[in-house]
């Protein structure tokens, strides 16, 4: 009977290995599912990628540039007396 609580005990390490190789499985099954969920939420939500973002940045940098340049030049022009404001 040397046999009994050794099979018992070899028993319980295989349930055990098993069970340690489904807990992995479902750990792997939900992150899958959390990412295709978080994926969708994200695609629902219509969010831009960082290269939209860095490219609309960078029209907008530009843009303001080229305001400060026109001011400057009404600026000087208004200054010179040669900005046809007579008229208005």
């Amino acid at each position: 009977m040397t046999q009994g609580p050794n099979r018992i005990l070899d028993d319980f390490a295989k349930l055990m290995t098993d069970a340690a190789g489904v807990a992995q499985g479902a750990r792997r099954e939900v992150e899958t599912a959390f990412r295709a969920q978080a994926e969708r939420f994200l695609s629902d939500m219509d969010v831009v990628s960082r290269e939209e973002h860095e490219a609309v940045k960078e029209m907008a940098v530009r843009a303001l540039d080229r305001v400060e340049e026109l001011e400057s030049r009404i600026a000087a022009l208004e200054k010179s007396g040669s900005g046809g404001a007579a008229d208005a």
